[in-house]
């Protein structure tokens, strides 16, 4: 075929370079290609033969029975001439963009000059063929080929590995060959035919639990219109161990390119470290901060992903979220992407916050018996086919919303000085804002926000529909994001939420007397408290809001003063817990909500003699001890157990373990009113604060006061939830309105 096609246009020198894909790639390059860059300055061109799998709904992807026969993009010479002979339409001469042999020798001098000649050629020729046969293929497998050889050849990676064998002491050979290893151990290794079989195996698996994916193609393909000039880095929340696939198969479904996933080394066991990694998985270990060579490995194939705009996706949360809320962002890998824009190996690169939010998930039971103490299960084959055998129930459906992008150029600007750290952490927390922003609220998580906000009773339809009432009204009111038309607004609506929680076990039907009643299941408050969590940022505001008028209720001469004094006091409590906007904008936001409920509120507390309380009765709904109790009661119980230390010194897991064991005292004695206050997960962020506070160290002077000051401030807040539950409750039973 080949031959055919020189020959029809004229003729010409013809040479053959090694196969860049098959069994025989890596061959050596032959003599007849080294006799014609010897020659004259000539005109290279090359070409290639694409193998085309057959069409299948509009779209040419491999099979699954492909594993057996190989993959059709590459056959061997039998099924070359069968596919020839019988689909002639499935085999097409491919021409790349040509060169000179003088340019290759210049692109050679200033990129690879330590390479042979010929490698190099052969090298730009298969690149240049990958880029032509993508029109064919389809931009779903834009994938960087020849990653390992690239890097290697580098001139600034060569550099680097010289610096690093004069800063160790190391032999240079011995820095370059645990170099490659570490290359060969990170980077992703993608494969067309694994790509499409995996699309089709997500497809399959994600439909035995959902019953569908709901998302915008339209705002999908806005983002991607920045990826013809920029690197993407998607930033997606971390629920379930389908959230990586989702957004594979999403992407693939949209004909765009899979993402360069970072995963945790933990995932590497056979058989999803293998597939995974040629779907565009790189796997990074977990701790690496000692091993500088490790460290320049992983930098340099970041700049190599960057620089070719190869997108990328990563967790910046750093595992799933065992509470259903956005954990605390980790800045490793987005300082490794920052510092390659800052060294100029992309004019801009963007940052896409994405929310996948699901109905419910079929990892929640091992989430709380990770908050129980617990250890989580190790990854491994049989802990893969548990995950999916989960999926044959059914969970409703999964929402994926992408937020508004972020631009490093236009966020960080000429003044982000390398080794900024605050800048990063400002930036990631900017994306988390976004992330939390389009969350989308769900029927589940409204409903379970009801039921652990009514003391741990049980209730008739029609009683939840009027609690829900107010709360619906108030998103519809705030303009909140929602997965749709929740249905909470009529009976059958209520009750199809509640099905598909009572069918997976967190809630329970009770249908022994004439009404029908529904309340948490024993022991599944944590798996509630896991739905209610997933959107309870929209409600924090609030709750800051009716304590803090609670607050300054005690100072009838100075109330706008200790209104605000207490709200940034509680915004500093629940910074751990919480995403909070700069100060200035977070003043706004409190002014937006209680302005809702009282437009005049700021004057009216700044008179003499000022009456807090009358407008926090003009709240409708009451939201504190709905929304930040359970976090505000788990710090409490963190602030008892620091007391109780004494002067002995803190050790971590000593210190959790007794945390849980007061939690547990204290629900047994109604010391603490959410049975999910007692987390372990939740008195870890507390330890977080308490060291915030200066609390942890109990050798440090003045600890022991400090301590008690926190504990006796912590039961104060607390019942000042306990009033804003007796506000509700006064208003259910129509005490007051």
């Amino acid at each position: 075929m080949l031959r055919g096609w020189v020959e029809a246009r004229g003729g010409g020198t013809s040479a053959a370079i090694p196969p860049s894909r098959g069994r025989r790639r890596g061959a050596k390059v032959p003599p007849e290609l080294e006799a014609v860059l010897a020659g004259d300055d000539a005109l290279l061109q090359p070409v290639r033969v694409a193998w085309l799998p057959p069409e299948i709904g509009g779209a040419r992807q491999a099979r699954f029975h492909d594993l057996v026969f190989g993959d059709p993009r590459d056959p061997n010479r039998i099924r070359q001439r069968w596919v020839l002979s019988r689909h002639p339409e499935r085999c097409v001469v491919v021409a790349a963009e040509p060169a000179r042999i003088s340019e290759l020798k210049e692109r050679q001098q200033k990129s690879a000059a330590g390479v042979a000649f010929g490698d190099y050629v052969a090298r730009q020729a298969w690149l240049a063929l990958e880029r032509a046969e993508r029109g064919l293929r389809g931009e779903r497998y834009k994938v960087p080929r020849f990653v390992h050889e690239e890097i290697l050849a580098r001139a600034d990676f060569q550099e680097g590995l010289a610096k690093l064998a004069a800063e160790t002491g190391k032999p240079e050979a011995q820095v370059r060959g645990v170099a490659d290893k570490y290359l060969r151990e990170i980077a992703a290794n993608h494969s067309p035919l694994v790509i499409d079989l995996l699309h089709r195996t997500i497809g399959w698996a994600y439909r035995q639990g959902y019953a569908a994916v709901h998302y915008s193609a339209e705002k999908l393909s806005a983002i991607y219109a920045d990826a013809q000039r920029y690197p993407l880095v998607f930033l997606p929340t971390h629920k379930s161990n389908l959230d990586h696939l989702l957004m594979q198969y999403l992407l693939h479904e949209n004909n765009f390119p899979p993402n360069h996933t970072a995963g945790g080394i933990n995932m590497n066991f056979f058989p999803v470290g293998p597939l995974f990694r040629r779907t565009g998985v790189f796997f990074i270990r977990r701790t690496f901060k000692d091993n500088p060579i490790y460290k320049f490995v992983l930098r340099q194939y970041v700049d190599y992903l960057v620089e070719k705009r190869f997108p990328l996706e990563w967790y910046m949360e750093g595992g799933r979220s065992r509470t259903g809320k956005l954990l605390p962002p980790k800045m490793g890998m987005l300082s490794y992407v920052v510092d390659a824009w800052r060294r100029g190996k992309s004019e801009d690169v963007i940052l896409v916050p994405v929310s996948i939010a699901y109905d419910q998930i079929s990892d929640v039971g091992s989430y709380v018996s990770e908050q129980r103490g617990a250890k989580k299960e190790a990854e491994s084959f049989g802990w893969m086919m548990k995950t999916l055998r989960n999926l044959r129930r059914q969970y409703g459906s999964i929402h994926v919303t992408f937020g508004e992008t972020v631009s490093l150029a236009k966020a960080l600007g000429p003044a982000a000085a390398p080794g900024n750290d605050l800048v990063v952490q400002k930036l990631a927390f900017d994306v988390a804002v976004r992330v939390n922003r389009v969350t989308p609220i769900t029927a589940p998580a409204l409903v379970a926000l009801v039921f652990l906000g009514e003391d741990d009773k049980a209730m008739t339809v029609a009683e939840i529909q009027e609690v829900l009432s107010d709360i619906v009204a108030h998103v519809r009111r705030r303009g909140l994001p929602t997965t749709g038309d929740l249905g909470l607004d009529t009976p059958k609506g209520v009750e199809r939420a509640l099905a598909g929680l009572v069918d997976n076990g967190v809630f329970v039907r009770y249908d022994e007397g004439q009404e029908t009643l529904y309340g948490i299941a024993p022991e599944q408050h944590l798996a509630a408290a896991y739905y209610r969590n997933t959107v309870v940022h929209f409600f924090v505001d609030a709750a800051i809001a009716e304590l803090s008028l609670l607050a300054a209720d005690d100072y009838p001469e100075e109330s706008l003063k200790a209104f605000w004094g207490e709200a940034m006091r509680l915004r500093d409590l629940l910074k751990f817990e919480f995403f909070f906007a700069e100060k200035d904008a977070f003043r706004a936001e409190m002014r937006a909500e209680v302005g809702l409920h009282d437009p005049d509120w700021e004057k009216v507390l700044a008179l003499p003699n000022a009456a807090p309380l009358a407008t926090l009765r003009k709240f409708r709904p009451y939201m504190a001890h709905r929304a930040v109790r359970p976090f505000l009661e788990a710090v409490s119980i963190v602030a008892d157990t620091f007391v109780r230390l004494g002067a002995k010194p803190y050790k971590d897991a000593e210190f959790l373990e007794a945390a849980l064991a007061l939690g547990r005292q204290y629900a047994l004695q109604k010391r603490v009113q959410r049975a999910e206050s007692v987390s372990k997960t939740l008195f870890a962020t507390a330890v977080q604060l308490a060291a915030n506070q200066q609390l942890v160290d109990s050798a440090a002077p003045g600890v022991a006061e400090r301590r008690q000051a926190f504990a006796a401030e912590m039961t104060l807040i607390l019942r000042r939830i306990d009033a804003i539950d007796v506000l509700q409750a006064g208003r259910r039973t129509g005490v007051f309105r």
